[in-house]
Order: C-alpha cells, then sequence, then structure tokens
C-alpha cells in the first residue's frame, strides 16, 4: 500500500484548524489591489510588442538616451528597456508571487519575464552573464549589481516554489557577480566589469544578501563565509561611522565617493538582519536597528500630506532605491516585530497613491508631487509593484511544513514525539488526543 503523505493530506483540515488558533489569512488589502493594478499599467503601456523585452519609458522618449551606465549611452537603433529597469519588472511580479502564491504570477515570470531577459544574456564571456542591454545590438557593459539583484530574484523565486532551474540560475549567476571579487582594496567587487574603476556599495551590500540568501537556499556554508566577508569589508570600507549610513564608493585610489543612497543603506540593513537570523549575533541585530533609525534621520522630513496629517517623507531619492530600502525594513521588522518603518512607509505610499499617480495611473520620481515627470520611467513603476506587494503583509501562501508545525507547537511534547503517528492514524482529530 503507497503510503500516504501525513503533512499533505491534512491540509485542508489543519488550514481550518489553523484559523481557529488566529492563523487566518488577511483579505485583499489596498496595498495589494494597487500592486496588482500597477502592474496590468505596466504589461499593456511599457510593452515593446516584439520579444517579451518592455520600453524603457511611457511614452516612448524619442532618442530615449539613459544616464545611469558608466559611459556615454551610444546605442543608436529602435530602442527597448535596458536590463536594469528590466529586472525591476521581475522584482515586483516576484513580490506578487509571495505576497499572493497565486500561479498566475509563477506563470508570468516563466512565460514573460525569463524570455524576456534571454535577451540580456550573453555567454560570450566567460563566465556568462547578463549585458546592460539586449544581445541582438552586439556587447555592451556587464554591470555586477544588475547581476546580483536578478540572482536575488531567480533565488527567491526558488525559495518560493522549489523549482530548481530557479536556484540553478541563481548559482550561474553569482558565478560571474563574485568573478568581480579582487584584493585591490582589501577585497570587494566592482562596479562594472568593463570598467574597474570602483568598487561600490551597491555592487557589495546586496551580493551579501544574496551569498546569505543563497546559504538559506542550499545550506553550503561558503555562501554563508562569502556574505559574511562581503558584509565584513563593506562596512570597514564604505560605512560612515558617524551615522551608520553608507557612502557610494570608493575608487581604486581610495577617494571615497560620500553621496548616500536609500539603497545602499538599506541592503546593509537586511543583510545584518539576515546574519542576525542565521546566527543569533545580537550585534547584528543592533547595527541593523542602528542603520533603520538613521535612515529615517537622515533621508526623511516632515511633510503634511493630505488630510492635514503629518508624515515622514523619503526625500527625492529614487522610487527603486526607497524600495530596496524596504526590503530590509521587512527583513527586520520581520525579526524585532517593530512595525515603525512600515508604517512609514506605508503613509510614504498611500500619499503617492492619492497625490503623485498620474491620470494614467503613472508615478514620477518626485515624491512631494511638485514636479511631473514627462517620460514615465519603467523601473519608477515597476518598483512601486514591489513596495505595495511588501506592505500588503499577506503571504497568501499555505506553508505547509510551516502551519504543521505552528499546530505541533500546541501539544505536549509527548504528543509531538508522535506526531507521524498522530497524522498517519487520524488520531489527532479525535477529541483529548492531542492533549
Amino acid at each position: 500500500m503507497k503510503k500516504v503523505n501525513a503533512r499533505n493530506t491534512v491540509y485542508y483540515i489543519l488550514a481550518g484548524i489553523l484559523m481557529l488558533y488566529g492563523f487566518q489569512g488577511n483579505p485583499v488589502s489596498n496595498d495589494l489591489k494597487r500592486a496588482e493594478s500597477t502592474l496590468q499599467l505596466i504589461l499593456k503601456m511599457y510593452d515593446a510588442g516584439h520579444d517579451d523585452l518592455f520600453n524603457e519609458t511611457y511614452p516612448v522618449k524619442p532618442d530615449n538616451k539613459v544616464s545611469y551606465l558608466a559611459d556615454e549611452d551610444t546605442i543608436a537603433k529602435q530602442r527597448v528597456a535596458y536590463l536594469w529597469p528590466t529586472s525591476g519588472v521581475y522584482s515586483g511580479i516576484n513580490a506578487l508571487l509571495k505576497a499572493t502564491g497565486s500561479k498566475e504570477y509563477l506563470q508570468l515570470i516563466e512565460r514573460k519575464v525569463l524570455p524576456g531577459l534571454e535577451q540580456y544574456y550573453d555567454s560570450s564571456r566567460n563566465p556568462a552573464g547578463y549585458q546592460s542591454y539586449i544581445t541582438a545590438t552586439g556587447k555592451s557593459d556587464r554591470y555586477y549589481d544588475d547581476n546580483i539583484w536578478l540572482a536575488i530574484d531567480f533565488c527567491e523565486t526558488y525559495l518560493l516554489t522549489r523549482k530548481p532551474e530557479f536556484l540553478e540560475r541563481s548559482i550561474s549567476t553569482w558565478q560571474f557577480v563574485i568573478s568581480g571579487w579582487d584584493e585591490e582594496l582589501g577585497g570587494g567587487i566592482y562596479w562594472c566589469e568593463q570598467k574597474k574603476r570602483s568598487k561600490n556599495t551597491c555592487s557589495n551590500a546586496p551580493a551579501s544578501v544574496l551569498a546569505l540568501k543563497l546559504f538559506e537556499a542550499t545550506r553550503d556554508s561558503s555562501y554563508f563565509n562569502r556574505g559574511l566577508q562581503i558584509f565584513n569589508w563593506t562596512r570597514i570600507n564604505l560605512q560612515d561611522t558617524a551615522d551608520h549610513l553608507y557612502f557610494d564608493n570608493i575608487s581604486l585610489n581610495g577617494r571615497i565617493d560620500r553621496k548616500k543612497y536609500t539603497y545602499n543603506s538599506g541592503q546593509m540593513l537586511q543583510a545584518a538582519a539576515m546574519l542576525y537570523k542565521l546566527t543569533g549575533n545580537k550585534t547584528y541585530l543592533e547595527e541593523a536597528q542602528r542603520i533603520a533609525k538613521s535612515v529615517i534621520d537622515y533621508f526623511t522630513e516632515d511633510f503634511a500630506a493630505a488630510g492635514g496629517d503629518t508624515i515622514n517623507l523619503f526625500k527625492n531619492t529614487g522610487n527603486w532605491f526607497n524600495t530596496i530600502l524596504l526590503r530590509g525594513y521587512a527583513e527586520l521588522g520581520g525579526i524585532d516585530g517593530n512595525d515603525q518603518y512600515i508604517t512609514i512607509f506605508r503613509d510614504n505610499m498611500d500619499h503617492l497613491w492619492e497625490l503623485v499617480r498620474d491620470e494614467n495611473g503613472l508615478f514620477s520620481k518626485d515624491w512631494k508631487g511638485e514636479k511631473e515627470d514627462e517620460y514615465k520611467w519603467l523601473l519608477d513603476q515597476a518598483s512601486l509593484v514591489e513596495a505595495w506587494a511588501i506592505l500588503s503583509g499577506n503571504t497568501g501562501q499555505f506553508d505547509t511544513d510551516a502551519a504543521v508545525n505552528k499546530y505541533l507547537n500546541l501539544l505536549t511534547p509527548e504528543a509531538k514525539s508522535k506526531s507521524d503517528v498522530y497524522f498517519e492514524g487520524g488520531y489527532w482529530m479525535m477529541p483529548g488526543k492531542a492533549r
């Protein structure tokens, strides 16, 4: 007789029991509705019409040149979005997959996102990796941070679905990322493979997060050791000890670019929180909490929102930058239970929805709502999909193992020790047997 997997067979009954014990799912939130509606606008308004690619802006900008590359943008043909904003769409859909557990979003990743990303995949250079623009136009620069964001998403999709192909993609992309580490400046990963002029927080802090996620996915300690090494190098070389925030980069001559961005500190916040979660060392938790507070002090200002409420509004630091910061706050909040920073973010996002959204449902970079972008950038929209999905606070997924463990924690030690017998025999459903 085929043995029954008891944990799966009790799925529905256990769901009902967990509701009785307070483990209910939440109704669809405004945050989730906003994330889903913004994603639908992206799919409709930014579709390039071929090869599962997107346009950089809406409406399409005539020359559409971008300003965030290491050197001048020289692409002269009919243009599509660069890799960075395209990867932001993946992040948004991934966050919705996590928030809802809906197969619709996994199918969108598999049928739309991955085929589109393949247009940027460059296997002609070793190690293989994703270049900044589609390979159909020839070789373009490859940025280590671009690849890190993708590898994090691949790993996240694996952790959500346990489909091995996503872990394989993450590990393969990690190999490209770590090839950017050398002993100049005592370690660290460069920003751009072809322009090895600086080692940036944006190519190191998220690399630490990626390595720690790969450790969570594989339990291979080499990833943990690398994640800790990168974290320590970044902290020693790029942290402002006065306020615990992070500078942008250090050039090979040792000169530090002292500009600060929310996402850089946000990724070190997330890495510190993850290190605490993995080690139990309170030094990392305290570090994460110091960064969390300092970010609000440095990057926000009092602002009179609609209705007369005063909120901590993030200054004009970029939609995507702020969303990456939110990842750090979500990680920390899941550990220390402090929802102060999530509340600040929700205040900001409510303000954006009410006062910054244009007649097409799209958003500009200016969170005060004083300046409107004529051409709305893809990444500015995609990042807000991710932010609202994170804020929805509803995973929507029924994690069977986690749910079973929550139930078993209600049992006596004797009952827990016999859990297999309880589930196989159905005795746990009988009155008095679980006491």
